[in-house]
């Protein structure tokens, strides 16, 4: 008798185990059609239009200067771009008050 009650629990805990499977398609639905939107969104963000539309009208080129500016690189005349910051550090003095060790920090500085 034991083993056959141990056989009837056995069975009714993977009954109940099984149950909680089971779902109501809140979840996941086969039906859902938002189901793969986020992959349906990537892929469309990796399509380029094929004609696109500017607002403002495509800069001319010249070849001519392109060519002088390859010529300057292979000779190693580069001409250096003017350094522009894009930010100010004021580098006065401090109204605030200072609290700190004094000792290394982390980086050993």
């Amino acid at each position: 008798m034991p083993f056959e009650l141990s056989k009837v629990a056995g069975a009714a805990i993977l009954a109940a185990c099984l149950a909680g499977c089971t779902g109501d398609g809140d979840v996941f639905s086969a039906n859902d059609k938002s189901w793969g939107e986020a992959n349906r969104q990537t892929m469309a963000a990796q399509i380029i239009d094929p004609t696109p539309h500017y607002d403002t009208a495509v800069p001319e080129t010249s070849g001519e200067h392109a060519a002088q500016a390859v010529g300057r690189y292979r000779k190693g005349q580069v001409i250096q771009p003017d350094r522009i910051s894009t930010s100010s550090v004021n580098t006065g003095g401090s109204s605030g008050s200072s609290s700190g060790g004094g000792g290394k920090s982390a980086l050993g500085n």
